[in-house]
């Protein structure tokens, strides 16, 4: 591959995260329905029709925005996971990893949370899917530090860490204001474990 052909697909890699960054910022500011292609476009410095170049539709660009962080997250819980240590080292490996993502990602929380719907069918099952294998990483660690508990139970524990951890980025102006307040961190990772372990 030429030097020239390798600038070319790193510029074209560059633009697509820019697209699907500032998607995710327009899309938490407005709702999905309330942004347009040549608002998109308008973000990254396109016009709106160049955005057919990477995305089929805006509804495509909403697919790829959520699929891609489902699929981060699942392969960073697994990076923890698989990691060594003890059950409690993973564990707070995970609230670790869960709490930088919401603190960096709250847009996408926020995307999340009103626009699932709104995606096509194909991706809205492959988000569930990807998130269910999420979740189950969590429970499998979870059953190693509370043997006593039925599945249903720690799926419960991890659902409530994410609504814990996942609304307060984005919920409370302080901390979208400063994200990478070490204090910040230390206080949810403190309450999710609190939580998990209760």
């Amino acid at each position: 591959m030429t030097s020239g052909a390798t600038e070319r697909d790193r510029a074209k890699a560059d633009r697509y995260s820019a697209i699907l960054h500032e998607a995710a910022k327009l899309f938490a500011e407005r709702g999905f329905s309330g942004v347009s292609l040549e608002d998109l476009g308008g973000a990254v410095g396109v016009s709106g029709p160049a955005l057919y170049r990477h995305f089929a539709n805006k509804q495509a660009l909403l697919g790829a925005v959520l699929v891609g962080v489902s699929e981060r997250l699942l392969a960073g819980g697994e990076a923890v996971v698989d990691a060594d240590g003890s059950a409690r080292q993973r564990l707070d490996g995970l609230i670790r990893f869960h709490v930088d993502f919401a603190l960096a990602d709250a847009d996408v929380i926020r995307v999340q949370d009103r626009d699932l719907a709104s995606l096509g069918d194909d991706d809205r099952h492959r988000v569930r899917r990807l998130q269910r294998s999420y979740v189950d990483l969590w429970v499998a660690v979870l059953g190693d530090l509370l043997p006593d508990h039925d599945a249903m139970d720690l799926r419960l524990r991890a659902q409530a860490c994410f609504g814990l951890i996942n609304s307060t980025p984005h919920s409370v102006r302080a901390l979208r204001d400063a994200p990478e307040d070490a204090a910040v961190r230390a206080t949810l990772e403190a309450m999710a474990a609190a939580a998990l372990l209760a």
